[in-house]
């Protein structure tokens, strides 16, 4: 099954990227694998897929124990100071900075592996009261912020938009964090050139697509649907 959930969403993203008039180089799939047991992930590495997202650090480090080959994970959940530790040299980059505390932290710990983090600024587009991220109008100052330092290469933006049965609804968001990247370009802040908008899930990648997605976030339209039962480590 994981095999043609694969062959249709890439069907679907080259489609979207048509219409959008873009190369399909350009947006890579993270494969979402949060919950999914290691057998899933390595049937998706059979299809070619080397670009896995997790949510959680503990699934981060025990999945790369067991998976020993090459691949690139993306920390894409909500993330604590106190396991920023765990991910210098072993995630590639993670998505979901949004406060002072937490960049401060990733700083601290990659300076001490000697290697630069690419990080991704959150934005909560949709204002939802129960998401994490930044405000649109607080994002460009927070960039400013921590674009002094050293050892984070803020490479964009990421969101998570609402959950809804029209993914055209969502347009807007994705078109809006667009429009922050290039806003945040033309400002030619110092050490911060933008190339990466993170946006669009399995219920509305393609939309996320024709408004400039460089990564889209699919699990359950790759794996299916997760089962919440089991106990997750925090």
């Amino acid at each position: 099954m994981i095999k043609e959930n694969l062959e249709y969403v890439e069907n679907r993203i080259a489609e979207a990227c048509k219409r959008a008039g873009r190369d399909r180089s350009e947006v890579t799939l993270i494969a979402v694998s949060k919950t999914k047991p290691v057998s899933d992930l390595r049937e998706a590495m059979a299809c070619g897929i080397t670009v896995f997202g997790e949510n959680k650090v503990q699934e981060i480090r025990d999945k790369t124990a067991e998976i020993t080959e090459p691949l690139s994970w993306h920390m894409i959940g909500h993330l604590q100071a106190n396991k920023v530790k765990y991910l210098p040299g072993v995630a590639c980059m993670i998505h979901s900075v949004d406060n002072k505390k937490l960049a401060d932290e990733i700083e601290k710990q990659a300076a001490k592996h000697d290697l630069v983090m690419d990080v991704l600024v959150e934005v909560n587009m949709a204002h939802e009261d129960t998401k994490f991220g930044l405000s649109p109008d607080e994002a460009i100052d927070f960039v400013k912020e921590i674009s002094t330092l050293p050892h984070l290469n803020i490479r964009g933006f990421m969101t998570i938009a609402p959950y809804t049965e029209d993914p055209e609804s969502n347009r807007v968001y994705f078109k809006g964090l667009r429009e922050l990247k290039d806003k945040v370009n033309e400002l030619n802040i110092p050490n911060v050139k933008m190339d990466t908008l993170s946006m669009g899930m399995t219920g509305d990648y393609e939309v996320a697509i024709e408004e400039g997605a460089t990564f889209v976030r699919v699990g359950t339209g790759i794996f299916g649907e997760r089962d919440y039962s089991k106990k997750e480590n925090p």
